[in-house]
């Protein structure tokens, strides 16, 4: 099969267009014929080297956590999917060699989800790393109905799919942070759009009223929203970060997203019903990944980004 790999960790210039063996299919996997591998700042720091100490590494190494498209095989144990099922994946496994970058992608059952027929299979190549990572950050802060929220980084990969799945779950009112060019971007999406800033905590109090705070923040972003965010919530357990883990010394909450099948399956569902679009800014051919890094790493992505395969 062909794939994106790195024989070793450095900039854009290792990752390669390789020719490697098709991955095998043990009894409880199931071998996906890619179609779409969506693209996070996970990887660009994988390439780099910067999770050797998380994970265990191998090389040659196939970056990407994210897949969409074809069952191509199953094995025996397999009981949900069947060859020709349109799915898509959270991808991520416990050492770091066979991702997403690749023409087959074989993964454990238990974290693919079906494919809606409502999103293409770009959009949802796009889904299941930064859908995931919204869904669970929110279910940290017990984001529920009648809640006013904050999500920084709110035109992201993350921070777009988490604006619209807070109101999913009922909030009253979600206010999002983001540069003024995405302003029109958000409220699209039912969200109150504010930009950065060191007076932050005061805009955000002019703009809730009451006590000036809200119940719940979610930080996409780190740095000042880090710092910020503690002094914008009621409670600070209301906090989440799925950047950084010092958050826990302030009394929030921390998240690295899991992969679940059935959590996906439920975010397909939404977006089946009209009540979450995945916004992807960009689609480039699979032989374009170190471009489509290039992109990522200078920041400011509205949405996703997405490799796809013919």
């Amino acid at each position: 099969m062909r794939a994106i790999a790195l024989d070793e960790y450095g900039n854009r210039d290792v990752l390669q267009l390789q020719e490697l063996p098709d991955p095998p299919v043990g009894p409880d996997m199931v071998r996906i014929q890619a179609r779409a591998a969506g693209v996070n700042p996970v990887d660009h720091k994988i390439r780099a080297g910067y999770l050797q100490g998380a994970f265990p590494h191998h090389t040659p190494l196939i970056p990407g956590w994210d897949v969409a498209g074809v069952v191509e095989a199953i094995g025996p144990a397999v009981t949900n999917f069947t060859v020709g099922d349109e799915v898509m994946a959270y991808a991520r496994k416990d050492t770091v060699q066979h991702g997403t970058y690749a023409e087959l992608v074989t993964v454990a059952e238990t974290v693919v989800a079906p494919k809606p027929a409502a999103l293409s299979f770009a959009e949802a190549g796009g889904l299941p790393l930064a859908g995931l990572t919204a869904w669970q950050a929110l279910a940290a802060v017990d984001v529920g109905p009648g809640d006013v929220v904050l999500v920084h980084a709110a035109a992201g990969g993350v921070g777009h799919l988490a604006v619209q799945l807070a109101r999913a779950r009922g909030a009253a009112r979600v206010l999002g942070t983001a540069s003024a060019t995405n302003h029109d971007f958000l409220q699209s999406l039912g969200c109150e759009p504010i930009e950065y800033g060191d007076d932050l905590p005061q805009r955000v109090a002019d703009r809730v009223g009451g006590d000036g705070r809200v119940d719940a923040a979610l930080d996409f972003v780190g740095g000042p929203a880090l710092a910020q965010s503690p002094t914008l919530v009621r409670h600070p357990s209301r906090h989440v970060s799925v950047v950084d883990p010092s958050v826990l010394e302030q009394g929030g909450r921390y998240v690295f997203v899991r992969p679940d099948g059935d959590q996906l399956t439920l975010l397909g569902e939404l977006a089946a019903a009209g009540r979450l679009r995945v916004t992807v800014t960009r689609e480039l051919p699979l032989a374009e990944a170190a471009e489509a890094h290039r992109l990522q790493e200078e920041g400011h992505v509205r949405g996703k980004l997405v490799l796809t395969l013919p």
